[in-house]
């Protein structure tokens, strides 16, 4: 028994050596350098489960069991898909990249994968790599693509120990964990091999195997050998950027950091990452469109283009990128209200992406009224509130030389106290969306 603990001390302290050992290569850093610049991109949520129209996590909701499940895929037939048009959509609407699920947590692979016949060349009449054309497309327009990659599997028997979710899926026996991270290293190979250079892997669900007490994440209660799995990736692609959705503090081997459905260190969830996990890697924060991350028919919770454009900003005041979902629906097309928001997206960052694309978190702390972002010696100032005509800035401090509207060039009136700044607007100036003014420090 001691020799067994020692042998154990031993692989944990090696293990735990190879993580803290690793350094980012050159085009890794020349990779993070240009996410950090890009700000904006298209979160796709794709799957069987857009049949049912009931969001990605219909499986589970409704333990809908292994047998029944795979008949889904025998009903995804998206013969409307047509890459060049999601791309271009992307595009247009100001985004720099698209992040796709390339396997959710029900376990069928969106790509052609000799890892497992369980993927929609194999399984479904439309028996086409979906993940191939956009690849194609994406490399066409200048647009990179990250692949989604889900580490919890309600499908596999060799998902095991089970964590916290899918327990009440049937038709699931019991494996080896270890062949469970051997398939994964397998299709990770794949997807690093067969579609060209990617911009990175956005992994999900290490939560699932993690203890919760209703407020935190603690102890895993399964290895998911991150160090081999990172090294891998790495290995395949250096410039890969390698995130994950964990809710804690960033591992080693990790590139960028991401929150779910809430800015940086705001909390306004319950699973939301604590300010004191925020690292020192590129941030981006994801969100959806409407209410559903997969496709939901009865989803009528539509942002305005207002919630929208201000999510953005205030992301980037976060200094953070916004990662914006769709979930298309089973016949390959985005719903047409989606369609319509990103082209005003589009249109607003066509004329005011100067305060958004490569720039880096301004000097006023963000608020649900106020954000900043700065690009050299210029801070761009958000003012998100069109009721109010005075802002204070309470212990702005800063030398600048001048303040003006964005739109007019006008010159903003303005007091500064020992205490902070005081702005006074000109009504007229005044954008129901974003009132934008330039300081020149």
């Amino acid at each position: 028994m001691k020799k067994l603990i020692i042998i154990l001390i031993c692989f944990t302290s090696n293990l735990s050596n190879a993580q803290q050992d690793y350094s980012p290569s050159k085009e890794n850093l020349e990779a993070r350098k240009w996410f950090e610049e890009a700000k904006f991109g298209l979160f796709i949520h794709w799957g069987v489960y857009s049949v049912l129209g009931d969001g990605e996590w219909v499986m589970n909701n409704q333990n809908i069991s292994i047998k029944e499940y795979e008949r889904l895929p025998g009903f995804f037939n998206p013969i409307e898909f047509d890459a060049d048009k999601w791309v271009k959509m992307a595009k247009e609407a100001g985004m720099k990249y698209i992040t796709i699920t390339s396997r959710h947590h029900d376990g069928f692979s969106m790509f052609d994968s000799a890892a497992s016949d369980y993927n929609i060349v194999d399984k479904t009449p439309y028996g086409k790599d979906v993940l191939k054309m956009l690849s194609d497309a994406c490399r066409k327009e200048g647009i990179k693509l990250f692949f989604y990659y889900s580490q919890l599997d309600w499908y596999r028997d060799d998902y095991f120990p089970r964590g916290r979710t899918g327990n009440g899926i049937t038709g699931r026996g019991e494996g080896d964990w270890n062949d469970y991270i051997e398939f994964m290293k397998a299709q990770l190979t794949e997807l690093l091999t067969n579609y060209g250079e990617i911009g990175g892997i956005w992994f999900d669900g290490q939560w699932d195997q993690h203890e919760w007490d209703g407020k935190r994440f603690g102890k895993l209660k399964a290895d998911f050998k991150l160090t081999e799995v990172y090294e891998l990736i790495h290995k395949l692609q250096p410039q890969a950027l390698i995130g994950s959705n964990h809710h804690l503090s960033p591992n080693p081997g990790e590139d960028f950091q991401m929150f779910e459905k809430d800015l940086p260190g705001k909390g306004t969830k319950d699973f939301a990452t604590s300010a004191d996990d925020i690292g020192n890697l590129p941030l981006e924060v994801c969100e959806t469109i409407n209410g559903s991350w997969g496709f939901n028919l009865k989803d009528r919770k539509h942002k305005s283009e207002k919630e929208l454009v201000q999510y953005l900003v205030k992301a980037a005041g976060y200094g953070s990128n916004l990662l914006l979902n769709v979930g298309p629906m089973p016949n390959g097309k985005i719903q047409d209200e989606h369609i319509e928001s990103l082209k005003k997206i589009g249109k607003w960052v066509k004329q005011n992406g100067q305060t958004i694309y490569n720039t880096k978190r301004g000097p006023i702390s963000p608020s649900d009224e106020i954000a900043s972002t700065q690009d050299g010696n210029i801070v761009y100032i958000h003012l998100l509130d069109n009721n109010k005509s005075e802002y204070f800035i309470e212990g702005f401090k800063s030398k600048f030389k001048n303040i003006s509207y964005l739109d007019s060039n006008k010159k903003v009136s303005y007091k500064k106290t020992k205490t902070g700044l005081h702005l006074i607007l000109d009504k007229k100036e005044i954008n129901s969306i974003d009132t934008i003014l330039i300081m020149e420090l």
